[in-house]
Order: structure tokens, then C-alpha cells, then sequence
């Protein structure tokens, strides 16, 4: 028998829920789970690793019947059954299987899932890291999953327990991203049902490499009531590994067998090859049975784009419609493609690039996009937020510019940074509707506010309330100063107009009904006739050619660079055409709420008559 190492924890990492929510395990012992593993014995938790459910046909997509995120919370379980109470021992609370997909739904969105397992990576660049590669790997049953690797310090046997626990969080540092202790359990949860996790390190002049398993499917087919991670250990520092033993060899053989009965990978040898593409230290993630959308598709796309991985909902919106070149303009933009594509998200989720680091994407390394070299007419803001009185004085030194295709591109918000982080992308803190800030961006880097435990908004405290206001406040002052450079209009440009615009009036004489609701749209929607020369700002709507003669001829002048009469014909009819199109949408929007409305108002009556059914029956069986 190969040299053990005596530790004090179990191999089993067994974070319990609570004891009157799920009764016990068929064939196992609860009064066991509540001992020591020295007092306890291995038998308990080898009865239930040898459950003969336990097998990896188990794990075809076809045989699992939780597949979609948000429904996979939703199953029965057994009946309560209160344990003895063990003397000697306190009463504990416990976590069960269940709270593993709930705790994962406070992501949304799945490459939010992701990014918390890049930030883990970026907080290895101290520990040496120089890459993080994300991939898709198939699995044996063509079923893809997703791998994420990096060369950073690694996990030995003890970080990677704390690792598997919730709450936990060993990073101190005012620079790293992570801090609750969450985001690995959160992530990968949300992304598939089961992850897998290889790590190398060297610790003290130890050498070792450990294998974990956290796996949803595990837990609900062999009905677990609270969770178990098997993992199993090595030392590496000779020429050969050799296991690491926690408490038996028996425990060791149980961990073992389990993650080879639930993982992707049926022996020991192709389990230990796992470790080949990581070198002498790092971290291999491999998250596989990745949950499906609502019609049973990946909710991942491997196979859009052979250099990118895509969410699968967010790039069919829109195709069934014929796109206007406006609409393709948008979507080719960055602030529409990070819905949709991790190389465009991740090109921009950190502020400052790296210099000996690398986001590796399918093979291509992703390039940084820096928002600020997109800007025109950019400028720096200083801002000092109001904190406690205990608290440094802090400066936000907030980027502000028109992004580089105004006014022809609708695009404006701020992109807020927390710890070198992305935290909310193109965050409009303007009213919806108003012209006011159209094609304003900005870039900012916050510390002072604490982000949401799903990194993709802050706490709703004063402090975050203090800054949407001041962020209001900026992009109203930095629009009123600088419209007139992309083609808006100034906030003075209508009583300008009045003034000058009862001359152009009493020269022309007449103007049709259509053409003044043009002249009214032209100016809500706040475009400007040339702002080159500001001295005179004309808006002439439909002006016939013999009135054009009839303005040289009573003296008055048009500037050099305004617009001839057909160009503005042009843009007015373009105007018509864009009110008709917003009408007709509008139409659309108020058929598509009634027949919601009909549809909820059908669903309320069903529901309704379920319900009385259900009572029917509750009361013939008390009968």
C-alpha cells in the first residue's frame, strides 16, 4: 500500500442543510453524517457512492429531466424525517442539494457566469498567471462542455475545500475582484449542473494535485439531503503520486469511485491525464451537462462563430424580420454585441489592459477594447463623492465624449468600473425618450460602492443613489455644451429660430400643414441645419425653389456650409418616413399587450380550475 498522510479534515466536503427540511437517504445513516469521519466510519458514505444509480449513462442529456436552468430547481423530495439527536453532538443546520441551484439564480445572465470565473483567473496574475483559455471540449456522448484553465498558483488540498465551501473568501487584497466567497459555486452552477475541478500547486515544498467534484446531478439522483464534494488528493513531489489519505483508504477508494461514476471520465488514467495540460501549477475547471434554454437547446452556441461562444437566445432576436441599416449599424456595435458574444464582453469587462496577461477564447486571444479611444469631443470630469467622515477622501475621474458615429448611432450610458471590473455596461441614466444625451458615453472607475453578489450592478445605497444623480447631472451639462458639435440642436436653438425664423416666414409666404408637423418633428427629434457657422441657424422645411430666389433677392444670406433645398427635402421626407415607421410599431406594441392580456386572462382561468379540481380531490380523499 502506497505511504498515507495523516490530515485532519475528511476528503468528503459536506456542507449540511437543515435536519427538518429532507428525511434520510435510504440505506444510509443520518447519525453518521452528524460524527466525525473518524467516528463515524467510511461505511455510511460508501453505501451511498455505491448507489446503483450511480453510473454515467446517467448522465445523457436524454435521461435528465432538470436540464433547463430555471426549472431545475423544481422536483420532489422525500418525506421529513426528523433524525435522533446524537449525544454529545449540537443540532446543526444544514444545506441541501437545492439551495445549489438557488443560490446560482442570483445570475441572470450567463455570461455574468463566466466572468466571475475569469475574475478568478485575473486574481491568479499575482500569483503568476499569465493566460486564462476558455474552450469547448466535447465530451464522449458529443454533449459539449466548457473549460476553463489557467496557469495561475493553483489550489492545494486545503484551498480547494475552502474553495467547494459557501462563504468563504480568502482574498484580502483591495485589488483582487473576489471577495465573497460565492462566485465559484454561483458560476458554474448556473452555466451546467455538474463542474470538475483539477488543480496543481506547491506549497511549502509540497507538490500536489487534487481533484473535486461538485455535482448537482450526483446529489438529486441519489437523493442526498444535504451536499457532499468527493475529493480525492495527491503528492507529487517524487516521481510517482501517490494519494493523499484523509482518514481510511477506503474513504479515499469511495471518492474516488464516485467521481468516476459522475464525472466525464471512467478511470483513473483518464482522470489523472486531466492534469497534462496544466503544467507544473494552475487550475482546470470542466463544466459539463450545460443547462439547456426553454426549447431545449444549449443555452451556450459553440457553433456560430468557430472563435467565440455566444448565448444562443440573444443571437435569434431579430431574425425574423428584415433589419434597416440603422438596425444593423446598432447591433454591430459594441454596447449591442456584449449581449451576445463573450469576445466582445470580455474585450471590454476590464478598464486598464493587461501586460503579461491573456483572455484566450477558443484558441484567439481576445483584444481589450478601450471605450475611450471611440469617443469625439472627449473630456476628463472630477467628481468627489460624499463620503462618511471616517472615510479618505476619494476623486472619480469620469471619461465623457460623444461616441464616434453621433448623431446617426443611438447609443449613450456610462460604463461603470468596480476594481479594474465591468460592473454595469452602458448604463442610461437619462429618461427614456428624451433627446437629451443622445450619443453620450462615458467610462468611470467606482471603489467607493460595493457591487451586487452577481458583479452586474451595486447596492442600492445613498452612496450609489448619490452618484446616478451627479452622473445625471454630468451628461446634461457636458450635452448643453457640446451638442451643436455632432449635429444636435443647442438648448437656445428654438427661441434663436423664433427670432429669425418670422423673416424666413414673411419671405416665404406660405408653408403647407404637412410641411410644419415636419418642422415640429425635425425639432423635437433635435437635429441642427450645420452648426460649422453658429451665427445663423436655419431651418427652412419644404421650401419650394422660386421661394429660395425670392430669400436671395430680399437680402437674405444662407451660410456658407448650409444644406441646398433637395437635401432638406430629403431629410424631410426621410423624417415622414421614420414617424410612420414609429407609428406603425407602436401599433404593433398595443396588439401584441392585448393579446397578452387575453392569453394571462386564459392562463388566470385555468389556473383557476386546477385549483378547484385539486380541492375537489383533497376533499374526496378526507371523505
Amino acid at each position: 500500500m502506497s505511504p498515507t498522510r495523516e490530515r485532519s479534515d475528511a476528503h468528503f466536503v459536506t456542507i449540511d442543510s437543515s435536519d427538518d427540511e429532507i428525511g434520510a437517504v435510504p440505506g444510509t445513516s443520518n447519525e453518521a453524517f452528524n460524527k466525525t469521519p473518524s467516528e463515524a466510519g467510511p461505511q455510511p458514505e460508501v453505501q451511498l457512492l455505491n448507489n446503483p444509480e450511480s453510473n454515467t449513462a446517467s448522465l445523457l442529456p436524454g435521461n435528465l429531466g432538470f436540464r433547463s436552468f430555471w426549472k431545475a430547481g423544481d422536483y420532489a423530495v422525500g418525506p421529513t424525517v426528523k433524525p435522533p439527536p446524537v449525544q454529545g453532538y449540537l443540532e446543526h443546520a444544514r444545506v441541501r442539494p437545492k439551495f445549489l441551484h438557488s443560490n446560482a439564480t442570483s445570475h441572470k445572465w450567463a455570461f455574468g457566469a463566466i466572468a466571475e470565473l475569469l475574475d478568478n483567473a485575473v486574481d491568479e496574475i499575482r500569483n503568476g498567471a499569465t493566460f486564462v483559455k476558455i474552450d469547448k471540449l466535447d465530451m464522449k456522448d458529443n454533449s459539449p462542455a466548457l473549460l476553463v484553465l489557467d496557469d495561475g498558483g493553483g489550489m492545494d488540498p486545503d484551498s480547494l475545500r475552502k474553495c467547494m465551501s459557501l462563504g468563504y473568501s480568502s482574498k484580502k487584497s483591495k485589488t483582487t475582484i473576489g471577495q465573497y466567497g460565492n462566485g465559484f459555486k454561483t458560476s458554474t452552477m448556473r452555466l451546467g449542473a455538474d463542474v470538475i475541478v483539477f488543480s496543481r500547486a506547491t506549497r511549502s515544498s509540497q507538490k500536489t494535485q487534487s481533484v473535486g467534484l461538485l455535482s448537482y446531478t450526483f446529489l438529486r439522483k441519489t437523493g442526498q439531503d444535504h451536499v457532499i464534494v468527493p475529493m480525492i488528493d495527491f503528492d507529487i513531489s517524487g516521481h510517482w503520486a501517490e494519494p493523499i489519505i484523509c482518514s481510511s483508504r477506503e474513504d479515499w477508494e469511495a471518492n474516488l469511485k464516485t467521481i468516476l461514476d459522475w464525472s466525464p471520465f471512467a478511470s483513473k488514467e483518464e482522470l489523472m491525464s486531466q492534469f497534462e495540460d496544466i503544467g507544473s501549477h494552475g487550475t482546470k475547471v470542466v463544466i459539463y451537462n450545460l443547462w439547456l434554454n426553454d426549447e431545449g437547446i444549449y443555452e451556450l452556441s459553440f457553433d456560430d462563430d468557430a472563435e467565440d461562444i455566444r448565448l444562443r437566445d440573444e443571437v435569434n432576436r431579430g431574425d425574423m424580420k428584415k433589419l434597416t441599416k440603422k438596425t444593423v449599424e446598432l447591433q454591430s456595435h459594441i454596447s449591442y454585441r456584449i449581449r451576445y458574444s463573450l469576445r466582445a464582453y470580455a474585450s471590454v469587462l476590464y478598464l486598464r489592459k493587461f501586460s503579461n496577461f491573456k483572455i484566450v477564447l477558443r484558441g484567439r486571444p481576445v483584444e481589450q477594447f478601450d471605450i475611450v479611444n471611440e469617443l469625439k469631443h472627449s473630456q476628463v470630469v472630477t467628481y468627489k463623492p460624499q463620503l462618511s467622515v471616517a472615510s479618505k477622501e476619494v476623486t472619480v475621474m469620469t471619461t465623457i465624449g460623444f461616441v464616434k458615429q453621433a448623431p446617426s448611432l443611438n447609443v449613450s450610458g456610462f460604463n461603470v468600473y468596480h476594481k479594474n471590473r465591468l460592473i454595469k455596461p452602458f448604463w442610461k441614466v437619462t429618461a427614456e425618450g428624451s433627446s437629451k444625451g443622445m450619443g453620450v458615453i462615458g467610462v468611470l472607475e467606482v471603489n467607493f460602492i460595493e457591487p451586487a453578489h452577481d458583479k452586474q450592478d451595486f447596492e442600492g445605497s445613498p452612496l450609489f443613489i448619490r452618484l446616478e444623480t451627479r452622473l445625471k447631472q454630468m451628461t446634461m451639462e457636458y450635452w448643453n455644451g457640446h451638442c451643436h458639435l455632432v449635429g444636435y440642436q443647442p438648448p437656445n436653438y428654438r427661441s434663436h429660430n423664433v427670432t429669425h425664423g418670422s423673416k424666413v416666414q414673411h419671405s416665404t409666404g406660405h408653408l403647407s400643414k404637412s410641411q410644419d408637423k415636419l418642422l415640429a418633428v425635425r425639432q423635437d427629434i433635435g437635429i441642427a441645419e450645420h452648426e460649422e457657422d453658429s451665427s445663423l441657424h436655419l431651418s427652412i422645411v419644404g421650401l419650394p425653389e422660386n421661394d429660395e430666389q425670392r430669400l436671395q433677392e430680399q437680402h437674405v444670406v444662407r451660410t456658407p456650409g448650409s444644406q441646398s433645398i433637395d437635401q432638406i427635402r430629403e431629410e424631410n421626407l426621410a423624417l415622414f418616413w421614420r414617424c410612420e415607421e414609429r407609428m406603425r410599431k407602436e401599433t404593433e406594441l398595443k396588439q401584441m399587450v392585448e393579446n397578452l392580456e387575453k392569453e394571462l386572462q386564459e392562463a388566470q382561468g385555468k389556473c383557476a380550475q386546477l385549483a378547484s379540481l385539486l380541492e375537489a380531490k383533497k376533499n374526496q380523499k378526507k371523505i
